[in-house]
């Protein structure tokens, strides 16, 4: 059968005024066209900047280059593109598609990059809970960034569903070199972290990254209460089940889930009968 090939070449949104094409003759290349696609998806949610509100930028205004949003938007979408490590962004802040939907193809300043490298992340990753100080001009609002994983899924119902399951889960992240708080798991036999993370289906509503030295629903009431709380000032009628394995069958959570009006399924561990 023989090949139909098009000569149309694919047109994506116009950023700042320039056309991006795909096509295989073009000048500067990329291997990262596919981010331009999470950019469009993100213009319909509006999440990259809804994220980056909930950051503080004490800098000098006059002599930033790269703004909050800026900085957010490219470590979210790099890590969503494969690129967990700061250090590739010391190549990527030159690569014209992140460039492109970032709304960054040209930097303000000459001899500056359009985007920006691990030094400039690196402050951003390091942004503390807070008011700014002499060391740390960028700070966070961790509340305000676990409130958006919750409003988020609540906008994506357009009615009030009748029953939610909300699951447990925690996890090994496993660590690779000596940094702080690296604890040996013998369940998942290497050094790791123990994240928490809590889901409704698809909709991730908390990851908590913890240490590994600690029972697998730790911290878990807190997490669960304040967004059983969020939920019910939105759906204040609905069904509520909690679900999780047997590493959350503590009875601190169980009863906290009875007192709160919070059905719960959660496994047991197994058995070893005595020869």
């Amino acid at each position: 059968m023989p090949t139909e090939c098009s000569a149309n070449l694919f047109g994506f949104e116009p950023p700042e005024g320039r056309r991006v094409e795909a096509a295989f003759d073009g000048g500067a290349m990329t291997s990262d066209a596919g981010a331009l696609l999470l950019a469009r998806t993100d213009r319909a949610i509006g999440l990259l900047g809804r994220f980056a509100a909930c950051f503080g930028d004490g800098r000098f205004a006059a002599g930033v280059e790269h703004s909050v949003t800026t900085l957010v938007s490219q470590r979210v979408i790099g890590i969503a593109l494969g690129y967990e490590d700061l250090l590739d962004h010391d190549a990527l802040r030159h690569d014209p598609a992140l460039a492109a939907l970032l709304g960054k193809l040209t930097a303000r300043r000459r001899r500056c990059a359009p985007l920006a490298g691990k030094s400039t992340l690196n402050r951003l990753e390091h942004a503390p809970a807070g008011g700014a100080d002499r060391y740390h001009k960028i700070v966070h609002d961790g509340a305000a960034i676990e409130a958006l994983l919750v409003e988020v899924f609540l906008e994506a119902h357009a009615t009030a569903p009748a029953e939610i399951v909300l699951d447990l889960d925690a996890t090994d992240d496993p660590i690779h070199g000596e940094q702080e708080g690296r604890f040996f798991h013998g369940y998942y036999g290497g050094y790791c972290y123990l994240p928490l993370y809590v889901f409704c289906g698809t909709h991730l509503l908390a990851a908590k990254l913890r240490r590994s030295n600690i029972d697998a629903s730790a911290g878990s009431v807190e997490e669960v209460a304040r967004i059983v709380a969020q939920i019910r000032a939105r759906w204040p009628a609905v069904r509520i089940i909690l679900r999780a394995d047997s590493g959350f069958a503590r009875e601190g959570l169980m009863a906290w889930c009875e007192a709160s009006a919070v059905d719960y399924l959660f496994g047991g561990a197994a058995q070893c009968a005595a020869g």
